[in-house]
């Protein structure tokens, strides 16, 4: 039977051995969930990158270019981390180039794995189907807060692992601590997140709107796979 880890942050990426499993690298609040979307409501490939000016120069080829830096929309590009910048404007057809404080990271550090998927509490459901019919060891990425451990993607991480009980094991203890995490906060998970630092990083910034978004289950089917620089829906 295969199995579901977690690492809490990507800086601890070197302790775990990517080789054979599926990695899901999450970032909830909010870049994986703004991928997500915008897939799911026209955009035709994502190219996620580390670094502003990596990022910048997709423009030329005539890609939107989207930053988000310490929660805030980076200077000079066209969209921020918002998953609404893809459902308060029409963007069928457009390319996507995205760099993020975590997310587009833990994207790019994930890549020893034989697969590369996208996850939020947007498209859970549909990861979980998309892993069990896979059948291969499976590694949540959690984007955390610039290397530290955070709530939000561990909330994840304890999510997909309810979807998958009793087809894959769940004997490592991060994946408990996750599970676990998740059966006391599932009822509220607003609530439970609300002294959390990021969501009052958030809050700050006044968008609440942002973070109830995030946290619905099951809005889209899509499943964001990395193809070479790219992601795309998986088919």
């Amino acid at each position: 039977m295969p199995s579901i880890d977690v690492c809490f942050s990507p800086a601890l990426l070197p302790l775990y051995d990517l080789t054979g499993k599926i990695a899901v690298a999450v970032d909830v609040l909010r870049a994986t969930s703004s991928m997500v979307t915008a897939l799911s409501h026209g955009i035709t490939h994502i190219a996620p990158v580390s670094e502003l000016e990596a990022c910048r120069a997709y423009r030329d080829q005539g890609y939107l270019v989207a930053a988000e830096r310490d929660g805030v929309k980076a200077e000079g590009f066209d969209l921020g981390n918002s998953p609404f910048h893809y459902l308060e404007e029409d963007r069928t057809g457009r390319l996507l180039a995205i760099t993020t404080t975590n997310g587009t990271q833990a994207i790019r550090l994930s890549s020893g794995a034989d697969e590369v998927l996208v996850g939020a509490f947007l498209n859970v459901g549909a990861v979980a189907d998309y892993v069990r019919r896979a059948g291969k060891d499976v590694v949540v990425v959690c984007a955390g807060w610039k290397g530290v451990f955070n709530l939000e993607d561990t909330l994840f991480a304890g999510c997909l692992a309810e979807r998958l009980a009793g087809d894959f094991t769940l004997n490592h203890d991060a994946t408990l601590a996750a599970y676990h995490l998740y059966q006391t906060a599932k009822a509220d998970m607003l609530g439970f997140l609300s002294q959390s630092s990021h969501v009052q990083r958030l809050e700050r910034l006044h968008i609440q709107k942002d973070i109830e978004f995030c946290l619905q289950e099951d809005t889209y089917t899509v499943v964001p796979v990395l193809k070479g620089d790219f992601l795309v829906p998986a088919e």
